[in-house]
C-alpha cells in the first residue's frame, strides 16, 4: 500500500444516522469539513499539501464529531467549529514545504 500523495489528508467524519443513535453529522461535522478546506485554501496550502476529504464512520461516533489525520494519526474528538483553528494548526505544522514529517 502506498502513501498518501499529501503531507496531510484529515478525514472529517460526516455519518449521518437520520437519528438513529448518535452520529458525527449530529454536531455540525460538515460545516467543520468546510470551514477547514476554506482555511487551509487562505493559507496556500490546501491541494499539493494538505487535503481535507468527508469520510464515512470513524468507528468512535459517541464522541464526534470527529477529525483525523493521516499519516499522521492524530485523532480530534468532539469537535466543533470553533476547534477548526486548532485543528488548521497542526495541519499547517505537519504541511509546510519545510515539514518532513509524512512518515
Amino acid at each position: 500500500m502506498g502513501k498518501t500523495p499529501f503531507k496531510v489528508h484529515a478525514f472529517v467524519c460526516t455519518n449521518n444516522r437520520h437519528g438513529e443513535s448518535k452520529s458525527c453529522a449530529d454536531g455540525d461535522s460538515q460545516t467543520i469539513k468546510d470551514v477547514l478546506k476554506k482555511e487551509l485554501k487562505a493559507l496556500g496550502i490546501w491541494g499539493a499539501a494538505a487535503r481535507v476529504s468527508t469520510s464515512g464512520c470513524l468507528g468512535n461516533c459517541a464522541h464526534g464529531p470527529n477529525v483525523y489525520l493521516y499519516p499522521q494519526m492524530i485523532s480530534f474528538t468532539e469537535c466543533t467549529p470553533d476547534d477548526v483553528p486548532a485543528i488548521v494548526a497542526e495541519i499547517a505544522k505537519h504541511a509546510r514545504p519545510e515539514s518532513s514529517d509524512n512518515s
